[in-house]
């Protein structure tokens, strides 16, 4: 295993340091915004700021890329992200924090596309899978250690800033001074979202439901912690409960929907998922340690929802539109992610901090009657070819989807422009693709 990754160790330890700095930052804003007083409904404005410059950025990093290269790129965004870290502090404002968290998105996800673009053009397309494996693992572990960071300093102080802008700006060293050379930027065929949901509505509902409750997780689960009186220390233990619940319950969860009906796996991931999310409620009037154990229930289930719906959707797909297709299913899940925050900050304004585990619950309920409204539909799913494989994953960037397993067929130097896939004038001709009859019946 070492040797397979010993070319790409530079980049896995650069995006370790990016996620450290970006995650210690999403709890740092939410216990500082409560402490500023910010309302419910104006962190939840800021935290969808993050997922609208994600969602921008996406658009915006290959054209960049192919304008002045990886290394520019990448050393530019991160000087962006960098200083905008550090402003948070400075103007500690609702409107200029909203402002800056659609800036520290953007430069995130385009510094992402640039590692992950690398990656899979220097890993060889047998050695894949195991990379795209240690890739996740790395993304988990550094969000769930980047918490821990909250227990250096106060909220309110100047060093927890300082350090995820360090923690970004040292994401540059290992970056920039890898001897491999930047992957070529290719373009490669899109899929329209509404072809997707003629041969997957399942996958494309649960993308965009996964992304409502994931976007309110990221955005809302430390604001959360931070209301119900939880102290610093504890409101950083009970994300990382939910990150590690996340990382752990993924493949036994995935293995089932290997095995099954991925319909049915994920209704009844959903339906658990629904309930444990209820669970917090009176976990959080209980010991702090049922609490945790609530969340990282909830957090393992929740973080399986996406990947489930990303294997659903390659079971219906042809070998050479996984690409593509997966890339419209995560601009989906973007979509849901941007409005996930807002959404339940409302929520929390009007009904209190208990107002978030019931979201959740809310959301992944109707996920639950939407999988089982399609299981009532059609009894048996028929698929296409051979059963995808679920990879335990959280939403990245497009380009990593090259490095999925079941993407075995794509060059591994392409990097695709697929984050203009629902634009009307490159999609006309696959919107009006008629799926395979296979296909056609509705998951």
């Amino acid at each position: 295993m070492l040797k397979q990754l010993r070319p790409v160790l530079s980049l896995l330890a650069g995006v370790s340091l990016l996620l450290l700095g970006s995650g210690l930052l999403n709890t740092l804003l939410a216990v500082r915004g409560s402490e500023e007083s910010f309302s419910d409904q104006a962190m939840g404005l800021i935290m969808s700021g993050y997922f609208v410059g994600f969602f921008v950025g996406t658009f915006l990093a290959l054209p960049l890329i192919r304008r002045v290269g990886h290394i520019r790129t990448f050393a530019m965004c991160a000087a962006v992200g960098s200083v905008s870290v550090l402003l948070h502090d400075a103007f500690a404002t609702p409107w200029a924090w909203g402002g800056l968290r659609i800036l520290t998105g953007t430069a995130l996800v385009i510094l992402y596309t640039v590692i992950e673009s690398w990656l899979n053009a220097t890993t060889p397309p047998q050695n894949r899978g195991q990379v795209f494996a240690v890739y996740m693992v790395v993304n988990l572990g550094a969000l769930a250690v980047s918490q821990q960071f909250m227990s250096l300093a106060p909220a309110s102080s100047y060093l927890l800033f300082a350090l995820a802008s360090v923690l970004v700006t040292l994401s540059l060293v290992p970056v920039t001074g890898t001897r491999f050379g930047p992957p070529e930027v290719q373009q490669v065929k899109r899929l329209g979202i509404r072809f997707l949901w003629r041969i997957a509505p399942l996958a494309i509902s649960a993308a965009f439901l996964s992304g409502l409750a994931m976007g309110a997780f990221w955005g809302m689960s430390a604001l959360y912690a931070s209301r119900i009186g939880l102290p610093t220390s504890e409101v950083a233990t009970f994300v990382t409960a939910g990150i590690i619940g996340g990382a752990l319950l993924q493949y036994p969860v995935g293995r089932l929907s290997d095995r099954f009906d991925r319909r049915r796996v994920l209704a009844g991931i959903v339906g658990v998922a629904a309930v444990s999310a209820l669970l917090i409620i009176p976990a959080s009037f209980a010991s702090v340690e049922f609490l945790y154990g609530a969340i990282a229930l909830y957090g393992g289930l929740a973080f399986a929802v996406y990947p489930v719906a990303v294997a659903h959707l390659i079971d219906h797909l042809e070998s050479g539109d996984i690409l593509p297709g997966g890339s419209a299913l995560l601009l989906v899940h973007g979509i849901g992610a941007a409005i996930g925050p807002a959404l339940s900050g409302q929520l929390m304004s009007m009904a209190g901090a208990s107002a978030l585990p019931v979201y959740f619950a809310a959301v992944q309920g109707t996920l639950f009657l939407v999988a089982v409204w399609k299981m009532h539909q059609r009894q048996k799913d028929e698929t296409t070819g051979e059963p995808a494989q679920f990879v335990p994953m959280v939403r990245t960037t497009p380009t990593a989807l090259e490095m999925h397993p079941d993407d075995s067929e794509q060059s591994p130097d392409l990097t695709p422009d697929v984050t203009q896939g629902t634009s009307e004038e490159s999609d006309i001709h696959e919107e009006d693709r008629e799926p395979p009859p296979s296909q056609a019946a509705q998951s």
